[in-house]
């Protein structure tokens, strides 16, 4: 089976997209590993499907980790998306609508090459992110083998786990950062961030991405930290997240609005791969 492919990235969080409209694709687990693998495929965090709309949108989006498993949301996959379906002319529209698993999503082509994305509403309340816990709080505090951890936790599509650090530098990022991915109190496991507040619109980021570990930027991830450091009153509405692989620019005005992230998508290049 041979696919045509092209490869992405959102602030070094990279890519296989597959044009699942003009190509038939019917990938199994392994076949996506393979794709995913840096050695023996072609390289990405994730691997994003575009598919013709069910509904009333435009496409519909679908997302899958490198470990072949199906997620349902991802930020910076949503815009190489959409700088996708426009540089292989699959439409001309600069806002579209497109379908995920976690409901339809609005991303916005500017004038200078950045996109807007509005991410939707984030969710607090335990059941729908899923986290375990008898009731909604601004924190939680997570049992890890001999110690504690503060973490806030609400899902920006996909549920995420948030920790405040002095310096991201020496964050346990991969050690607590895949005990937290894959603990108890999460049934869908979870993406772990860990935030360091420069100032009220400034913050550094590292993301523990479940089902892909550290990646160099992670769309949702910085969503859900900005929205976390709003609701502890250490960020304004509008910052700038620093990631290792770049900045985007989040904003929310709190309590029932959307959370609009801006920034860039590249392609990198494309190709042909037999499977």
């Amino acid at each position: 089976m041979k696919l045509k492919f092209t490869k992405m990235h959102g602030l070094g969080n990279d890519f296989v997209v597959l044009d699942g409209i003009n190509q038939t694709i019917n990938l199994d687990r392994q076949q996506i590993r393979q794709l995913a693998d840096r050695h023996f495929g072609i390289g990405c965090d994730q691997l994003l499907l575009v598919e013709k709309a069910k509904g009333q949108a435009d496409f519909r989006y679908r997302i899958f980790n490198a470990d072949g498993g199906e997620v349902e949301q991802c930020g910076n996959g949503a815009r190489c998306f959409v700088r996708y379906v426009h540089d292989h002319d699959l439409t001309k529209k600069s806002e579209i609508r497109i379908e995920t698993l976690s409901g339809v999503i609005s991303p916005r082509l500017e004038r200078d090459g950045n996109i807007t994305v509005n991410m939707g509403k984030p969710v607090f309340e335990p059941k729908q992110i899923p986290f375990i816990a008898d009731r909604c709080a601004l924190t939680y505090q997570l049992e890890m083998l001999h110690t504690q951890v503060t973490i806030c936790a609400l899902s920006m599509g996909n549920p995420h786990a948030v920790r405040v650090v002095d310096d991201i530098a020496s964050a346990p990022v991969v050690t607590e950062g895949a005990l937290i991915e894959k603990h108890q109190r999460f049934p869908n496991k979870v993406n772990v961030g860990y935030m360091q507040v420069i100032d009220r619109n400034h913050i550094k980021l590292r993301v523990f991405e479940r089902g892909a570990g550290e990646t160099l930027a992670c769309g949702t991830g910085a969503c859900a930290a900005v929205v976390a450091g709003i609701n502890l009153d250490l960020l304004d509405y509008q910052v700038v997240v620093s990631t290792q692989g770049g900045e985007l620019t989040i904003s929310w005005q709190g309590h029932d609005a959307p959370v609009w992230m801006t920034g860039p998508a590249v392609t990198v290049f494309e190709g042909e791969i037999n499977l």
